[in-house]
């Protein structure tokens, strides 16, 4: 079961200002007018892919890839990767800090996202969540069995899953203890011997004099309220995304090996991004 984390006191918001609203109306009507065009070709192109392929999605998943990219060109914020994103079957793991990681890590590379089950629900992110293919799980342990043939279903059909083994955002000025419980399916034999996991490091920069934990989201802070602050913003910052060097599931004795092994590429990924933004 997540917990949230909870941290220091969020930074004080701003009042938005006159240009700030502007801003607010220019860059979210951009990013909503995207994000509707790119579901006006996802969903009809989903009824012909569905069928053709099944699980396999060679077409939609560029729509999603454009649309986020867009997405982070509008709103101003500047993405740089660096590493090469595996190929082959796997998964990747990453830290959390903000609802921006799915913008960021859908316009770094191809991915399904994993979601606990009753994002589904949720009005508007439901919707674009289940469209671009999301796998849902439950945090229930009687499910454990049923999750573990859909992460072998959806990784053989050649889809690269992607989880956040914190459980929770953070302020971005960190890395939490990975939790081991979904790297377990990885362990079943018919994943085990062909399986990788790909760990990558998150890392936001703030814009110049902004506060350093600008683009986190986390506690009790409201998502319309920090939305709002973030579409604001006079300057924007940038984030980097590395890719490290896939981990074989193989090599690793058990779960909480390859847990740590991740957990240790993307903190100390995290640290050098820090300490050289």
């Amino acid at each position: 079961m997540s917990v949230t984390w909870e941290g220091g006191p969020p930074p004080k918001a701003s009042d938005i200002t006159g240009l700030g609203w502007v801003r607010v109306l220019l860059r979210g009507g951009g990013i909503v007018a995207v994000v509707g065009l790119g579901l006006c070709l996802l969903l009809p192109l989903r009824l012909i892919e569905r069928p053709l392929f099944g699980l396999a999605r060679p077409w939609t998943p560029w729509i999603t890839r454009t649309v986020c990219r867009l997405a982070l060109l509008l709103l101003g914020l500047r993405l740089v990767r660096r590493g090469i994103p595996m190929r082959g079957q796997g998964a990747v793991v990453a830290n959390h800090s903000s609802w921006l990681d799915i913008f960021v890590l859908n316009a770094s590379d191809q991915v399904f996202f994993v979601s606990k089950s009753e994002v589904a629900n949720w009005p508007g992110i439901g919707l674009l969540a289940r469209a671009t293919g999301t796998l849902f799980i439950a945090r229930d342990r009687t499910k454990a069995r049923a999750q573990t043939d859909l992460f072998q279903e959806r990784l053989g059909a050649g889809q690269r899953l992607l989880f956040f083994p914190e459980g929770t955002s953070t302020d971005g000025l960190r890395v939490l203890t990975f939790k081991s419980t979904l790297f377990a399916a990885f362990f079943v034999p018919a994943l085990r011997d062909k399986t990788s996991v790909q760990p990558v490091s998150v890392t936001y920069h703030a814009p110049e004099g902004g506060d350093i934990r600008t683009y986190g989201w986390w506690g009790d802070m409201e998502f319309g309220g920090h939305l709002l602050t973030t579409l604001a913003l006079a300057r924007q910052g940038w984030v980097e995304v590395v890719y490290h060097p896939a981990v074989a599931v193989a090599d690793m004795p058990d779960r909480k090996a390859l847990a740590a092994a991740a957990e240790k590429q993307v903190r100390e990924g995290h640290a050098l991004a820090s300490d050289t933004g």
